[in-house]
């Protein structure tokens, strides 16, 4: 019986040894879950930071909706963008409107339906944007008008990257009155020099500041009287256009024109054919001034052909790439970005050509 007693004791004995082993262990157990080792939470923030690192690094992806490809400036401008895009390491969406309003909206839209970080554009009408505009908004994605302007709420773009195209007009009349004093020019018929113009693309912000410019220069020279605008159409930017337009102008009044102001280098080089078809001498016979100053404007002047050439600058790639990277690293911006350009004459074409870019 004693016996007995001895073994059920050392077995209680056990037992509670047992159970107070096994509670430690379970209250070991619990402690680790709940506090994590000092390396899972280097482990947890590295993943957090690398994740952080590659949000900042993403790449950008632009979508932009082209005019078309209507003059030598325009693929100028094209393959600057493509460039420029490359360099910077952007992702480029690219669109090709063919001067049809509607082809650069629907481009627009699909731009916001693939999500792309920023869109930028060249609209090729001042009107008719606000719907789009606001869709891209809506969308949280920033817009970047490029080259020419739209009449649109500013609200619904962030910059517009741009030259000033008013001083453009006004930079080619002010270049053709110098001109006319130093030569000691006269008409070629009556007492006032006639004008024909050769407009850009009607509703084209830029087409209508030209005109502007160059009319507003006239109205503030002294002898604003002497100069008559015997004609002035819409040559669409192209090079066939301006021929066909400069071929009536010359049926109406071909012994009476004494300049021609062209809003680009493609429209004065179609009218150019136009004039040496009609029998005249262009850069002699009728003072040429055109803007853009790419290459084939360059090498009329070279020619002879051709008087002058204002600048307006094609190669505005890296300025747009620069601004959309600031934009989605959520730097301010102006709301105008205006590039700097020049004024060309005859007598430092061949000096000049080697230089140019487009």
């Amino acid at each position: 019986m004693k016996l007995l007693k001895k073994l059920l004791s050392v077995l209680l004995v056990l037992v509670m040894l047992f159970s107070l082993a096994a509670c430690g262990e379970n209250g070991s157990a619990s402690n680790s879950s709940a506090s994590p080792s000092p390396s899972s939470s280097a482990n947890s923030s590295s993943s957090s930071n690398s994740s952080s690192t590659g949000s900042s690094d993403k790449k950008i992806t632009l979508g932009f909706a082209q005019v078309g490809s209507e003059s030598e400036w325009r693929t100028a401008n094209t393959e600057d963008i493509k460039r420029a895009a490359e360099a910077a390491g952007i992702t480029l969406q690219f669109s090709d409107a063919q001067q049809k309003q509607e082809n650069q909206i629907k481009a627009i839209r699909s731009f916001i339906a693939s999500e792309v970080d920023v869109i930028s554009f060249c609209p090729i009408v001042a009107t008719g944007w606000d719907t789009v505009l606001q869709e891209a908004k809506d969308a949280g994605i920033p817009v970047i008008l490029v080259d020419r302007g739209v009449s649109a709420d500013p609200s619904l773009y962030v910059t517009h990257i741009c030259a000033d195209a008013l001083a453009e007009g006004a930079n080619a009349f002010n270049w053709i009155h110098g001109y006319i004093k130093e030569k000691g020019k006269t008409p070629r018929s009556g007492d006032v020099f006639n004008i024909a113009i050769l407009e850009g693309t009607v509703g084209s912000s830029v087409a209508a500041d030209r005109l502007k410019g160059f009319k507003d220069a006239i109205a503030a020279v002294e002898d604003a009287d002497k100069y008559n605008i015997l004609f002035s159409q819409t040559g669409e930017y192209t090079r066939a256009k301006g021929k066909e337009v400069m071929e009536s102008f010359l049926k109406s009044g071909a012994d009476k024109i004494d300049i021609l102001f062209a809003a680009n280098d493609d429209m004065a080089l179609g009218a150019i054919q136009a004039i040496e078809a009609a029998g005249l001498k262009p850069g002699e016979d009728i003072i040429i001034v055109s803007i853009d100053a790419a290459k084939g404007a360059f090498n009329a002047m070279i020619e002879g052909k051709m008087n002058c050439a204002v600048e307006h600058t094609p190669n505005f790639g890296d300025l747009l790439m620069e601004t959309a990277k600031k934009i989605v690293a959520g730097e301010e911006v102006p709301s105008k970005i205006m590039v700097e350009e020049g004024i060309f004459p005859a007598d430092i074409a061949a000096q000049e050509l080697p230089n140019r870019t487009y």
